[in-house]
């Protein structure tokens, strides 16, 4: 298998028009998810691995897939992409099928694999145009779409020379471009940041929540957890070929942000002053990195560790802290959300 998918075989089918306004189109039910996999399976001979994956993946909405090294995120979307037959299950992308109905359901999804594979002797803008072509849009249509979404990703000044000479970001880039040439209602996204710098990864960001606020279904794959907790507004977490259990996490799809009971790191003016605080008040707190726990506390800027109840617990601890005369200085998660759940999945190391 190449890193260039193979082009559509003829026009993909339109799709159902929307419902004009009135009582009619007011009473008219919410629109179908982007994306349904019920108890979906792949082996590759003795390798399951895909082992019974089951999410939902809302339109208008970004979903991340989070998961170990080896847990089959890529196969994931690689069937979804209709790359990929499966063995077993369920899978709807845009209301379609992708083994049976393949045609429509690759004219309505935008792939973009983790290493850009395209024709190094072609231009920016030829890749485009070829990719347009194979969508069958029409000339024009490609030019035009070619030209926007250059500009888009920032390569117009690149547009004319051949994508052998882009840097990985740049193709990065181009590869993004490619995937959105035919105006897919589906995005699937392979590790998107990988190569790019601090810039391009504030545009990708801004970018995907963009096409999920047109209404679009964004699925994105990474290991940069922090940047995923600023875009995502689902994540399903991959495990070993499955799908987190609720037993295991509390849902397949959960709500990125969830407030939970988790370490939170308290730093104050007075290091003496806040742990006296906490000592007094009862609470169950450890020295931070840069505490010398064999140390007496000090009367300067220090930090802890502690157990706090979510968002609720941190403005109880702000408050009843102002209250003492704690000089707090700041408050903040040890750990973003996704970090947590991440690792509370226990996954061994592959």
């Amino acid at each position: 298998m190449t890193d260039t998918p193979a082009p559509p075989e003829g026009p993909p089918a339109p799709p159902t028009p929307a419902p004009g306004p009135g009582p009619a189109a007011a009473a008219a039910p919410s629109p179908a998810p982007g994306v349904v996999v019920r108890d979906l399976r792949r082996a590759f001979g003795s390798v399951q691995a895909l082992d019974g994956v089951s999410f939902t993946a809302r339109s208008g909405a970004v979903t991340a897939l989070v998961g170990p090294n080896g847990s089959g995120k890529t196969t994931l979307l690689l069937v979804l992409a209709g790359l990929l037959v499966p063995d077993a299950g369920e899978v709807r992308v845009a209301g379609h099928d992708p083994v049976t109905d393949g045609l429509a359901a690759r004219g309505r999804t935008g792939w973009m694999p983790d290493a850009f594979g395209t024709w190094d002797s072609l231009t920016a803008r030829e890749v485009l145009h070829t990719f347009g072509a194979a969508y069958r849009l029409d000339p024009a249509t490609a030019r035009r779409r070619a030209a926007e979404l250059l500009a888009t990703v920032h390569l117009t000044e690149y547009a004319d020379r051949p994508a052998s000479v882009l840097s990985r970001g740049q193709k990065q880039r181009l590869g993004l471009a490619r995937a959105l040439v035919h105006d897919p209602q589906v995005l699937l996204l392979d590790e998107p940041a990988s190569g790019l710098d601090p810039r391009s990864r504030v545009d990708l960001r801004l970018l995907l929540r963009r096409l999920a606020d047109e209404g679009r279904t964004v699925i994105v794959s990474s290991h940069i957890l922090a940047e995923l907790e600023e875009m995502a507004d689902d994540v399903v977490f991959v495990s070993r070929g499955r799908t987190v259990t609720s037993d295991e996490l509390g849902a397949g799809t959960v709500r990125a942000g969830a407030a939970a009971s988790a370490t939170w790191h308290v730093r104050a003016l007075s290091y003496a002053a806040l742990v006296g605080w906490l000592t007094a008040a009862g609470a169950s707190w450890r020295p931070d990195d840069e505490q010398d726990p064999h140390q007496p506390p000090r009367e300067e800027p220090g930090g802890v560790l502690l157990t706090v109840d979510g968002d609720e617990g941190a403005a109880r601890l702000v408050r009843d802290a102002v209250t003492a005369g704690v000089p707090l200085v700041s408050l903040a998660p040890a750990a973003g959300a996704l970090e947590r759940a991440y690792l509370a999945l226990e996954e061994e190391r592959r």
